[in-house]
């Protein structure tokens, strides 16, 4: 095998390690090389497993790292003037947070590990300063925000106009396809999230939430035991949750 050979297969199963990895967002789209994707791997502080509970950081804390789930969740908030929270998004493995703290410089809402969580944390300094000499990953950065806005936009749109029944048909019909995108099953995962923040992510009373679930389940659509959910007909959850399939879900 030839040295150009044998570095172009080098970087295939490096690049196949990061596909496993939730930095990809930051590397793999924008066709870094193996030295880029060397470099941004030093910057990467690999922190030690959040217990469920446990906070990564909290609303006005100073900005200095974004965030990406290896393994887990986390769920973000706000707290409202009277002491109320608003869940503002659940992050899954592969995705990014804490981008929302990078204007004013302090992290206006907090997040919280959801269940046994692995991140990466990523100085954006450092981040800033590889940027200067890998001009990629400044645009796969803008990417990433301009997802994030999208995503705002769209879900005000959508819980202005869906029904309950639509709300959650469509949180469910995301929460498969993200699973999807990442290797898991479709139909079969486990809620994280309880009722509550489900309920207050897609401005739905937890008892309305609940008996949504037990509608669903008389309907043959899902069945649910504890925090596992298995749909059984994925087609008319879409159906239900109107032409654009799905809510907007982070």
């Amino acid at each position: 095998m030839s040295k150009l050979s044998t570095v172009t297969a080098d970087l295939a199963c490096f690049k196949v390690a990061c596909q496993n990895c939730s930095l990809f967002q930051l590397c793999l789209p924008v066709g870094m090389d193996r030295g880029d994707l060397e470099l941004l791997d030093r910057i990467i502080k690999r922190r030690r497993p959040a217990h469920r509970g446990e906070h990564l950081f909290h609303a006005g804390e100073p900005f200095q790292s974004i965030y990406a789930v290896r393994s887990g969740s986390v769920k973000t908030y706000t707290m409202s003037e009277d002491g109320g929270e608003q869940v503002t998004g659940f992050h899954l493995p592969g995705e990014l947070f804490g981008l929302d703290a990078i204007n004013a410089g302090k992290h206006p809402c907090s997040a919280v590990a959801l269940e046994a969580t692995s991140v990466c944390e990523v100085p954006f300094g450092r981040l800033e300063e590889l940027g200067e000499d890998v001009p990629s990953l400044p645009r796969q950065m803008l990417r990433v925000m301009s997802k994030t806005i999208l995503h705002d936009q769209t879900l005000l749109a959508y819980l202005s106009k869906k029904t309950a029944e639509e709300r959650l048909a469509g949180f469910l019909c995301s929460l498969s396809q993200r699973f999807s995108q990442r290797g898991f099953s479709a139909r079969e995962f486990n809620l994280s999230m309880s009722r509550i923040d489900i309920g207050n992510y897609l401005a739905l009373a937890e008892e309305t939430v609940s008996r949504l679930f037990t509608r669903f389940q008389e309907q043959g659509l899902l069945s649910v035991m504890r925090k596992h959910v298995r749909l059984h007909d994925l087609d008319r959850l879409r159906e239900l949750a109107g032409a654009t399939c799905a809510a907007p879900t982070r």
